[in-house]
């Protein structure tokens, strides 16, 4: 029928963007980031050795290595941590510990957080040492001037602590004496959430002078696993002074130009402000130097033929001159933890990081995604619970566009009023579609009906809809945020299947087979909205109407049980407003004679059109 073509276009839209959205970025799942650890610890283990950092030379300014004659790669990261001395680092939210041989941040993991719902599973780690699988650490340090032979800490150099314990309260001095007139002295202080505090300082004695460059890179070896989604970014980035956002993905990356025989990337030289690091979907780590002092960043992979890959963001500093009565002193921080919003939104702003709520990928729609977050948070604090405030925030949008929604159900009501005299036009016109949509026009016209009205109750949703999506998929505080009942994590797919009876036969389905009570319960209210309308005239439309619900049951069976949840709760409450309007315009609600029709062997009749026109116009 025509007066439906507006309606079946706008569904016929909102179907091809979100199959679009499926198709290219992807359905959120369950983490599995750790589930290839065993692949690079593979790749580490028959190489002997990880990825080497480049070497300093009297022709290069690159952080110091050690030589390729690495030790064997440990067995397991607790073995390569309890092949170093360490100092303890025991926070409220953290625990690990630094590795006095180099002076590497390379053990830390999180206390809040854990691998799966399960409190009693392993707590999230994020560094890990480079002497185990799946390095990733942060390393701070000083170059000597081009062509000169300073002794400098090397990633062999055992330092001297002051203290076994570094806690929020209590910082942790390093030192190291070079034998040559140089003390250098690292001093980490950590805060209450996720951020490190790290001085370096070079006093010179008896006579002794240097020029040296201070450094700092977060290194990862081995390309981790990825989501592979476009509508998130893994991998390096930063906010490089004037050039601002810089993401480059671990495959980009691998792309870059040259920088050596074996290794590729990029430079940003002589930028101020900012920061550069490595992220995941939910956890990251960032160098933060001084805001104000110059610096060179870089973005690099290392490509040795028998080891993994290493992908490390590098912040190089102005060069210092150190002498006796004057040291040299240079301050970074490091951010190593969860990207919990309201954390760095905080520490933008009280450490005036340039950017830094960048960190987390809000995406090219911010200026939505970031306010749905900010609501949702908002109530969630209120009631305690993410799925109420999903639900809350569907009526609070809901009533932000009812005046919009009423006036568009108010014109489709109208239309539906007006259908005997829209088939007549059609009985009139059968061969000259032309002059029968020119009839249907004035009708639409003189009735003060806006053809195009039914389609806004579809098309307002659609950017809430993505906005959700984004939030679920990014944010950390939906992660394993539950529900009631079987929902325990509101980011991740319903876990029941209608193919095992909700569990109650002992079958695991496959994913494909995944279909839970919540995509079941959308597809039904999905079913109901649509019965609201009169079906279709045309059999393709209306086959297309009967298995419209079907099919958005089992693409939505792989979306976060959050959006499903949204979805299914906006669609009860479009077919609440919706029977509202029509009641209050008079106009007979389709959705009885649907529904009965649906299990009728003959469908019923529609109605038959009034014959009592004059000159091709309706009475």
């Amino acid at each position: 029928m025509q007066d439906n073509k507006n309606f079946f276009l706008a569904i016929a839209l909102s179907l091809a963007v979100l199959i679009g959205w499926n198709v290219f970025f992807g359905v959120p799942t369950m983490d599995k980031a750790r589930q290839d650890a065993a692949q690079n610890a593979k790749v580490a283990s028959e190489s002997g050795k990880p990825g080497p950092i480049p070497s300093a030379s009297p022709q290069s300014n690159t952080p110091p290595s050690e030589s390729l004659a690495n030790p064997a790669i440990a067995a397991s990261r607790e073995a390569a941590i309890a092949a170093s001395p360490r100092v303890t680092i025991d926070t409220k939210r953290v625990h690990g510990s630094i590795n006095l041989r180099g002076g590497d941040v390379d053990d830390i993991a999180l206390k809040d957080y854990h691998e799966t719902v399960d409190p009693k599973s392993p707590n999230i780690v994020v560094f890990s040492p480079a002497n185990g699988p799946e390095g990733y650490f942060a390393r701070l340090g000083w170059l000597p001037a081009a062509g000169a032979s300073t002794d400098v800490p090397l990633p062999s150099t055992v330092w001297t602590a002051d203290s076994q314990t570094l806690t929020e309260d209590k910082p942790v001095t390093l030192t190291w004496d070079n034998g040559k007139g140089l003390l250098f002295k690292r001093v980490i202080a950590i805060d209450n959430t996720y951020m490190l505090t790290i001085t370096d300082s070079v006093e010179a004695k008896d006579g002794a002078s240097a020029s040296l460059t201070p450094y700092g890179f977060v290194r990862r070896i081995g390309k981790p696993h990825t989501q592979g989604y476009y509508i998130l970014h893994e991998g390096l980035v930063g906010v490089v002074g004037d050039q601002g956002l810089q993401e480059i993905t671990y495959d980009k990356m691998e792309k870059d130009p040259q920088l050596s025989a074996t290794e590729k990337g990029r430079t940003f030289p002589q930028s101020t402000g900012g920061w550069v690091g490595i992220t995941d979907k939910y956890w990251a780590a960032a160098l933060v130097p001084d805001q104000k002092t110059p610096y060179t960043a870089t973005y690099s992979v290392s490509q040795p033929a028998t080891a993994p890959h290493s992908f490390q963001t590098v912040i190089t500093q102005q060069p210092a001159t150190v002498q006796a009565g004057t040291p040299a002193s240079v301050t970074t921080r490091l951010f190593v933890g969860a990207k919990e919003v309201n954390t760095i939104n905080g520490y933008q702003d009280s450490l005036g990081i340039e950017k830094f709520k960048l960190l987390i990928d809000w995406g090219w729609f911010f200026f939505i995604t970031q306010p749905m977050f900010k609501l949702l948070d908002a109530i969630y604090k209120l009631v305690g619970n993410f799925g109420i405030a999903i639900l809350a925030v569907t009526v609070i949008v809901k009533g932000i566009f009812f005046p919009l929604a009423n006036k568009s159900y108010a014109s489709m009501a109208k239309m539906k009023a007006v259908q005997p005299q829209m088939q007549a036009l059609r009985e009139q016109y059968p061969d000259d579609k032309v002059k029968q949509q020119q009839e249907i026009m004035e009708l639409y016209k003189r009735e003060k009906i806006n053809p195009v009205a039914g389609c806004l109750p579809v098309v307002i949703q659609i950017p809430v809809f993505f906005s959700l999506y984004k939030v679920l998929f990014i944010t950390i505080e939906m992660r394993h945020a539950p529900f009631f009942g079987w929902i325990k994590d509101l980011s991740a797919p319903d876990p029941t299947s209608v193919f095992n009876l909700f569990g109650l036969i002992p079958w695991e389905p496959p994913h494909v087979l995944m279909i839970g009570v919540w995509p079941l319960i959308m597809g039904v209210t999905m079913f109901v909205q649509m019965k609201m309308n009169p079906e279709p005239a045309d059999p393709v439309q209306k086959t297309m109407f009967t298995w419209m619900p079907v099919f958005f049951t089992y693409l939505l069976a792989s979306f976060p049980a959050g959006l499903v949840i949204y979805w299914s709760w906006n669609n009860t409450l479009s077919v609440l407003q919706q029977y509202a309007i029509m009641k209050r315009q008079g106009v007979k609600v389709e959705l009885w004679d649907n529904m009965r029709n649906v299990f009728r062997k003959t469908p019923a009749k529609p109605p038959a059109a009034k014959s009592d026109t004059k000159a091709g116009k309706p009475a």
